[in-house]
C-alpha cells in the first residue's frame, strides 16, 4: 500500500528545520512527495547543506515517519540549500548586527539611561559584541557616563566610503549626538533635522559585527521613535518605569506604541529602575520608597516579563556621574541587580527570535492614529 501526501506531511511537520526553528512543512520546504509501499521519497531544502545538518534532518525524518506511519520505511531524500534571496529591506541597515535592542521609557527621570548602560557593559562582560546608540538628541549623557566626554568619533574608509568609526569604551562601542555638540551647547533642531541626525548614526558609521545594538530612546512617544523604526529592523523594546504611579501611567504609553499596529515592535520585558532602597548600613533592608510592585502589576497585566528590579542606591548616581557606570563595581547588590538583569535581556531575546519573524521596518505613509506628541 502506499501512503497519502497527507499523512506523509502530517509525520514531516514534526521535523525542525535546524536554523530556522520551525518545522519543514510550515516552511514549505518540503515537494516532490511520492509514495510506493514502503519506499517514500521526496524533494528537501535546507538552510546549511552541510553533512552533519544533512545528518541530522534524515533520522528525524526518517523516526517521524516510522513512528506516524507505524512501519518501517525506505527514505530517498534529495537534500539542496534554500536559494539565497535579495536581502529583505529590514537586514540592508546594520546588516552586522543580530539584535537592535530599544530601550524606551514613558517619561523621563526614570533612569532609562542609566539603565541602558550598565546594560551595555555588562553584555559586554559576559564576552559580547555590543554597540549603543544615543538616540536622546536632546539631553544626550552616554558620553558622561562612559568617560568619553572629549573624544571626537574620526572617519574611517570601508570599501570606500567613508563612515563615522565609534568610540568604544568597556567594551561597548558607542555613539552620540553628544559627541558633536560642545557639551555646554543646547541642541535645538527641529523634528526632520533631529531624525536625519539620527539616521545618520545608523547608515554612515562603522559598527560591523555585533551581537547587540541597544538604543537609549529620548522620553516619550515622539519624532525620535518614529525615525527608529523607519530605519532600522527593531528585535524587540525594553520599556524602564519607576514603581509610582505616574511613571507607570507613561510606562503605558510606551507600551502602546510600540503596540501600535503600523509600528509592532515586540516588548520583551520590563525593568523596574528605583525599585527599593537599601542603606548601605543596613544592606538586607528594602525600603519601597515609590510604592511596591507597581510595575510589576503592570507587566502582568500586558503578559510581559518583568526582567529585573534595580535598586534605588546613591553610588548608580555617583557611578555614572563618574564615567564608570555601576556594573563595573564588584559584587555589590546594585552590580549583581543589572547582571542579571542583562541575563534576563538575553534570555527574552533568544525567546523573541525563536518564536517571531524579523521586524518589518515601517513605512510611513500617513501615520493617522500614531501620537508624536
Amino acid at each position: 500500500m502506499s501512503f497519502s501526501v497527507e499523512k506523509i506531511k502530517q509525520a514531516l511537520s514534526f521535523v525542525r528545520e535546524p536554523d530556522l526553528k520551525k518545522d519543514i512543512i510550515e516552511l514549505n520546504l518540503v515537494a516532490n512527495i511520492k509514495s510506493d509501499g514502503n519506499k517514500i521519497s521526496f524533494d528537501l531544502q535546507i538552510n546549511n547543506p552541510a553533512m552533519h545538518n544533512k545528518k541530522k534532518v534524515l533520522e528525524a525524518c526518517e523516526m517521524h515517519l516510522n513512528r506516524l506511519l507505524e512501519t518501517e520505511i525506505e527514505l530517498d531524500v534529495n537534500i539542496s540549500p534554500i536559494p539565497k534571496v535579495e536581502t529583505p529591506k529590514e537586514n540592508k541597515v546594520l546588516p552586522g548586527v543580530k539584535n537592535v535592542i530599544a530601550i524606551a521609557s514613558g517619561k523621563g527621570g526614570v533612569g532609562k539611561s542609566t539603565v541602558t548602560a550598565n546594560l551595555a557593559i555588562a553584555l559586554a562582560q559576559k564576552g559580547y559584541k555590543v554597540g549603543l546608540v544615543d538616540a536622546d538628541i536632546y539631553g544626550p549623557s552616554m558620553p558622561l557616563m562612559f568617560n568619553v566626554e572629549q573624544e571626537k568619533p574620526m572617519p574611517v574608509e570601508v570599501n570606500g566610503k567613508s563612515l563615522i568609526q565609534p568610540i568604544e569604551s568597556y567594551g561597548v562601542k558607542l555613539l552620540s549626538i553628544g559627541f558633536f555638540a560642545d557639551t555646554d551647547q543646547a541642541v535645538v533642531w527641529r523634528g526632520p533635522m533631529a531624525t536625519r541626525a539620527l539616521s545618520q548614526l545608523f547608515t554612515e558609521a562603522n559598527w560591523g559585527e555585533l551581537d547587540y545594538m541597544l538604543i537609549d530612546l529620548p522620553p516619550g512617544t515622539g519624532d525620535i521613535h518614529l525615525s527608529l523604526v523607519q530605519t532600522v529592523s527593531v528585535t524587540g523594546a525594553v520599556v524602564v518605569s519607576t514603581p509610582q504611579k505616574v511613571a507607570l501611567i507613561d510606562a503605558r504609553k510606551a507600551i502602546g506604541m510600540f503596540s501600535l499596529e503600523q509600528i509592532n515592535v515586540p516588548i520583551i520585558g520590563m525593568i523596574e529602575n528605583m525599585a527599593y532602597f537599601t542603606p548601605a548600613e543596613l544592606p538586607a533592608n528594602k525600603y519601597y520608597i515609590f510604592g511596591q510592585d507597581g510595575l510589576k502589576s503592570l507587566a502582568q497585566e500586558n503578559n510581559l516579563p518583568l526582567l529585573g528590579e534595580i535598586p534605588l542606591v546613591q553610588s548608580i548616581r555617583e557611578a555614572g556621574d563618574a564615567g564608570r557606570p555601576a556594573v563595573l563595581q564588584e559584587n555589590t547588590p546594585q552590580s549583581n541587580a543589572f547582571k542579571a538583569f542583562a541575563d534576563n535581556v538575553i534570555e527574552a531575546v533568544e525567546k523573541r527570535n525563536e518564536n517571531l519573524e524579523p521586524t518589518t521596518i515601517l513605512e510611513i505613509t500617513n501615520m493617522n492614529g500614531c501620537s508624536t506628541d
